[in-house]
């Protein structure tokens, strides 16, 4: 296999190198599209690549990909961002993944980030990361871009990182949300999700609750982002202090979409903000049962999975006075996360009380 690497930035100077450090590595040919810096990064690119385009922005990243996989020329496209990194161990799996024989069209890698004090990944999910070049893959979406994958699909154990970084413009995306609308397009559900959200991250929850509620009534959704509409629209009602409301809205989701950590997780929370904590319990003991797996679809967040809904129960027993099961739950946190900073905590209570396992 035969591999071009294709990225597209902009003023990424500071993290670049990092980058193209580990893409050297295995690419064997590398395509920088640049949209428009003002920093080194033209420069610093030209240092691993003679094939360094310019691209006029017009406020859609799909178009910047699709120009930036036409300049490729090899079997294969990869496409990564300037703030990913991989690591020795994954590139030594790129690199077996390029010696064999396998002839997938779509090679799917975990793309992880939200990293924890040992720089373990607590989000990962999976994505289009590996393309045959020849069936012209094209991307769709102006923002929050991605790729159908058809064909001969393979799913690997690869692992790339995304360290996202402050954007100095948080209100980036919503604007070229805002751009797109104002031209006359329709947004898709998929497009209208991600356009709620962005009112979300900019806490404009009245905007962002009309919009996700018109994304609820839309067909052709994608029931990860159906089951993260109704988390972030009870977030929504509880920064207006409509905790009932929220509660009410969580549990009527579970009549359309299965219970999965992260909403079991949230319908916890409200109900310890209304004082039930046995019904909290009952709804993290559910959140550990909620484990997917990555290949589902769903994007995992291992903290809800086991770091919080343990945590929780065990506070909400000590509580309760239970302190047998609040040292339970305590032990099966500390097997799982012996160095999160709530564990030690809880850890050093427990044996300054005299609790031994």
């Amino acid at each position: 296999m035969k591999l071009s690497v294709c990225m597209i930035v902009k003023n990424e100077e500071k993290i670049l190198e990092q980058c193209l450090n580990c893409v050297k590595e295995f690419a064997d040919e590398i395509i920088i599209v640049d949209t428009g810096s003002s920093d080194k990064t033209v420069e610093l690119a030209k240092k691993f690549t003679d094939k360094v385009y310019n691209f006029k922005w017009c406020n859609d990243f799909s178009k910047a990909r699709n120009f930036s996989f036409e300049k490729a020329s090899l079997d294969y496209v990869c496409w990564l961002d300037a703030d990913d990194y991989i690591n020795k161990e994954n590139l030594e799996k790129i690199k077996k993944l390029k010696n064999s024989n396998n002839n997938a069209d779509v090679y799917m890698c975990k793309y992880g980030m939200c990293f924890d004090e040992q720089n373990n990944p607590q989000f990962i999910y999976y994505r289009e990361r590996i393309l045959r070049r020849n069936l012209n893959f094209k991307w769709q979406g102006f923002i929050h871009e991605a790729i159908c994958p058809v064909g001969k699909i393979e799913y690997t154990d690869i692992l790339i990182e995304h360290h996202s970084r402050e954007k100095s413009n948080s209100k980036r995306n919503l604007q070229i949300y805002q751009y797109h609308i104002k031209k006359g397009e329709i947004l898709d559900a998929r497009a209208q999700y991600y356009f709620a959200k962005e009112y979300f991250y900019n806490k404009m929850y009245s905007q962002c609750e009309k919009n996700l509620k018109k994304y609820l009534k839309m067909p052709n959704k994608f029931m990860p982002n159906v089951i993260d509409a109704y988390i972030t629209l009870a977030s929504c009602l509880l920064q207006k202090n409509k905790t009932e409301k929220a509660l009410d809205l969580l549990l009527k989701s579970l009549k359309e979409i299965e219970p999965n950590a992260q909403l079991c997780c949230k319908i916890a929370q409200v109900f310890i903000l209304l004082n039930k904590k046995q019904n909290a319990i009952i709804f993290y003991k559910l959140a550990l049962n909620c484990d997917r797996d990555e290949k589902s679809g769903d994007f995992i967040c291992k903290q809800y999975t086991k770091l919080i809904p343990l945590l929780q129960l065990t506070y909400l027993y000590f509580k309760q006075g239970d302190l047998k099961n609040s040292y339970k739950y305590h032990l099966l946190c500390l097997q799982e996360f012996p160095n999160d900073k709530a564990v030690v905590f809880n850890d050093k209570y427990f044996k300054d009380n005299g609790f031994k396992q």
